[in-house]
């Protein structure tokens, strides 16, 4: 007999065909194990392919499937925060589409949760089919936001990870629209815990996040968890005026004591491309935060639900 209470399962997709079957196959075998009513939230994140089709078929084989179909593709944090807002159980589990999060492992966060935390996320100890430059890059950023942040998001965890009710609800008042969800996993606070995991090859297809991607992805959450590069731009600011003061101080003592030459031309140069580089650095820096400021003044919903399906009703 299950228990009473709900378990919600959020998965969203963007162009998932190849992999939607074999995930609701294992997801399944995970989840009738696990002593609580369970509500699967399919979030169509805009896909092109036949992701969608897949997912009305699977819902009629399985009723705890609800899928939600969004208008356009709105990103993967977008998307996870459409689940969020649809979740109704007492403990909400995100876990991505491509299988490298096994989803039996969420019988054990369940159980870690019952133990009294309020957020169970999962820690790679392994990250496989993955490139070095990508681990690389990714330990690089976590140390970099590790240490201008004040608030410490842990390292080599992704997405998947279950949260109780009292996280959740804490997490969808947060409605700012350039979302950096790892951070704003940590930043909710409550109490936290970690399993750790091998995280396995992506089962099939391409994930979309390229290198491009990533790199915006990584400004985007720096520049929206913390204030730090507008301080680094000041201290940039003083320094190389500091530095420019005793550069002029320089040349006028040389010039009343020694004279000059028409010369230094490489000098000059030099000097002009440098103040330039570090101008145009700071005026970045604050067209990222002046970019976050216009975003947010418009104020624009975070995503538009097309449809949703479920086996009981179409709404």
């Amino acid at each position: 007999m299950k228990h009473s209470e709900l378990l919600s399962i959020i998965i969203p997709f963007h162009n998932e065909q190849e992999v939607i079957s074999e995930c609701q196959q294992r997801l399944s075998a995970a989840v009738n194990a696990i002593d609580m009513q369970v509500e699967i939230l399919y979030v169509n994140d805009g896909s092109k392919d036949e992701t969608l089709t897949i997912l009305l078929d699977l819902m009629q084989q399985d009723k705890r499937i609800k899928v939600i179909d969004l208008s356009r593709n709105f990103g993967k944090e977008a998307a996870m925060t459409a689940g969020l807002d649809q979740a109704q159980g007492d403990a909400v589990v995100i876990i991505d589409a491509d299988l490298q999060d096994p989803p039996e492992l969420i019988a054990e966060m369940v159980s870690t949760w019952r133990s009294g935390f309020d957020v169970v996320y999962a820690k790679r100890t392994q990250r496989k089919g993955e490139s070095f430059v990508k681990k690389a890059t990714a330990r690089l950023f976590y140390k970099l936001i590790n240490k201008i942040s004040d608030h410490e998001i842990p390292e080599n965890v992704g997405d998947f990870r279950l949260m109780s009710r009292q996280a959740v609800d804490a997490l969808n008042q947060v409605r700012e629209r350039k979302r950096f969800m790892k951070g704003l996993f940590a930043w909710i606070g409550f109490s936290q815990t970690a399993i750790e995991y091998s995280r396995d090859p992506r089962l099939a297809g391409e994930t979309s996040w390229n290198y491009r991607k990533l790199t915006k992805f990584a400004i985007e959450g720096i520049s929206s968890f913390t204030q730090e590069p507008l301080r680094l731009a000041t201290y940039m600011g003083f320094i190389t005026a500091l530095g420019a003061f005793g550069l002029g101080m320089y040349f006028i003592i040389k010039t009343l004591i020694f004279g000059e030459l028409i010369q230094g031309f490489p000098t000059l140069i030099t000097v002009i491309l440098f103040f330039s580089g570090v101008q145009l650095l700071s005026i970045g820096i604050l067209g990222e935060y002046i970019g976050h400021m216009f975003i947010e003044s418009k104020q624009r919903p975070l995503y538009f639900i097309k449809k949703t399906y479920s086996a009981k009703s179409d709404d």
